[in-house]
């Protein structure tokens, strides 16, 4: 029944985004749809409020600087604002101000699309829960907008575009009606709205308990769709406020994945063949199932050490809800780190070694899927490295859409694709290395050098989810993890943008016998393979101390 659940959802997962591409598609290319009436005037109003110009092209620096201008504003006023929270209204908890280095990594988080979380869902205010939930709209348009140029510049459909207008066009057409079809989707399941605050009651024992409440629904939307993960209370997705019942969970998986799927049949479209889309998602699609199979049968077998004492289990069921069981948390698990959201509905301290892996696996090559157009970004880039190395093997200058790949193009993929281990890696040794990191640490051996390994991972791919036994709120780990995430969005996004400026001004080379087709299925085996062995040498050892040396301890 467990497999049924998995496959039903998998496969509308897949259906749902052929046509949200085709909307994707729409929105990247500019081309006319019937919804335009409605939404040119909404783009209007936002044009003229910013002073934004939309048929002004900027070049890839112009597009970064003002993405790194927009980004820059929104922490500033995000840190200022959680250090003075606690005298801002809408605050029936009472909660305090945050520390200035716990506001500066949750600034980092939410900017960046991560919303790494080292403070408690129910300890800030109503207010400060509105004021993130509208980060949550923003930090993914800025993604998104990035994602539109880099496709633009790749596929040479003329420009990379406007950033401003980029962002405005996609948190209106895309980002807004989607969050406001899932936010009454889950109000109809019993998650709650409202700003009255906490609720006081007594329990059967006859205690007294305060029960949080506030604008939950409106977070869980755009948590989801937008790869942002940060839950309302601390036991995010697990809590029953946020995903009460199997149709508000399998509705958090679908919105996770709807967008990153989407992307690979926008690409094709914007290729102008469509086969150049389907290979890319055979080759994604393949990972992911892969992640969710070997996840399942881990959790399934559970701890073998229960089984040689002569005890029975039924999976591995620590640190999971009942209402979801193995089957949905193994499958939430695989999907939130595919698509690098960060939401948990289970306790991903609990799982097995090797189910753990797996997610710490999908962040690493941030490419099963990925995350809000920056995942697919990754793809792309892979792709130009599979043709480069094709290209070597024959002696042929490599091609990638019909665009010669040269020196500097292959110096931003390799900034592009090293940076993540670097700014993932660096942190973990020198947490290793100092005491007062180290002493956060909440478990010995292997499993502590897994939280802490997840840790950096996770704030380097930009995901957000955590293991949860290492205390991150400490000045080390909130500065280090901050700065992580600060440099595994940006320093990407600008090696990203520079390789798509320098590609969108090559003039098209017409196809010949020698050129290797990138979309056949040898193309997508290849990329596959590539995939694996880059994310295999880059982490490989970390992973033998930590999750790895755990599963063979058992």
């Amino acid at each position: 029944m467990e497999i049924l659940q998995i496959v039903i959802t998998l496969a509308l997962l897949f259906a749902l985004a052929v046509p949200v591409g085709t909307w994707l598609y729409k929105i990247i290319s500019g081309e006319r749809w019937f919804a335009d009436p409605v939404f040119d005037r909404v783009d209007g109003f936002f044009y003229r409020i910013t002073g934004t110009r939309k048929e002004e092209q900027m070049d890839w620096k112009q597009y970064y600087l003002s993405l790194l201008l927009m980004n820059g504003v929104m922490f500033a006023l995000l840190w200022v604002f959680l250090t003075v929270q606690g005298f801002l209204p809408l605050n029936p908890g009472h909660a305090g101000n945050m520390s200035p280095h716990l506001a500066f990594n949750t600034a980092a988080s939410f900017i960046t699309n991560t919303n790494w979380q080292s403070y408690s869902g129910e300890n800030v205010s109503c207010l400060t829960q509105l004021v993130l939930t509208a980060f949550m709209f923003l930090a993914p348009a800025s993604g998104l907008a990035a994602a539109a140029a880099f496709l633009r510049g790749v596929t040479g459909t003329g420009g990379l575009g406007n950033f401003y207008a980029d962002v405005i066009r996609f948190t209106t057409r895309l980002l807004l009606p989607l969050s406001i079809f899932a936010a009454v989707i889950l109000l109809a399941c019993g998650v709650p709205q409202t700003l009255t605050g906490n609720s006081t009651v007594t329990t059967l024992e006859g205690a007294v308990q305060v029960i949080t409440l506030g604008p939950v629904a409106s977070l869980e939307a755009i948590k989801n769709l937008a790869s942002n993960g940060g839950g309302f209370f601390n036991a995010n997705s697990a809590h029953p406020f946020e995903n009460p019942n199997a149709v508000s969970n399998l509705l958090t998986i679908l919105s996770m994945g709807l967008i990153s799927t989407s992307f690979v049949f926008a690409f094709g479209k914007l290729t102008k063949n469509k086969n150049q889309g389907r290979v890319l998602f055979a080759v994604l699609a393949s990972l992911l199932i892969l992640s969710v199979g070997v996840t399942y049968a881990a959790e399934m077998r559970g701890n073998p050490a229960v089984a040689s004492a002569g005890l029975s289990q039924a999976g591995n069921m620590e640190g999971k809800e009942t209402r979801f069981g193995v089957g949905g948390t193994s499958l939430f698990s695989a999907v939130t780190s595919a698509f690098q959201v960060g939401a948990v509905n289970g306790s991903q301290d609990s799982m097995t070694p090797l189910g753990g892996m797996m997610s710490l696996w999908n962040m690493i090559l941030q490419t099963v899927f990925g995350g809000k157009g920056t995942g697919f970004i990754y793809v792309i880039l892979y792709a130009i490295l599979t043709v480069f190395l094709c290209g070597l093997m024959v002696g042929r200058t490599p091609e990638y859409l019909g665009r010669k790949i040269e020196g500097k193009e292959m110096k931003m993929v390799a900034v592009g694709i090293l940076a993540h281990p670097l700014f993932a890696l660096v942190p973990l040794a020198l947490a290793v290395l100092l005491p007062s990191a180290f002493r956060a640490e909440g478990n010995p051996g292997f499993h502590g050098l897994s939280e802490m390994l997840y840790a950096c991972i996770s704030a380097s791919a930009n995901n957000g989810s955590a293991f949860a036994g290492l205390n991150a709120n400490t000045p080390f780990w909130n500065i280090s993890l901050g700065i992580v995430m600060l440099l595994g969005r940006y320093v990407p996004l600008a090696a990203m943008l520079c390789a798509a400026g320098s590609l969108s001004r090559k003039k098209i080379i017409p196809e010949s016998a020698g050129t290797f087709r990138t979309d056949r299925p040898m193309f997508g085996l290849t990329l596959l393979f590539i995939i694996i062995i880059i994310g295999a040498l880059s982490f490989f050892p970390a992973l033998v101390l930590g999750p790895i040396a755990e599963q063979l301890a058992l």
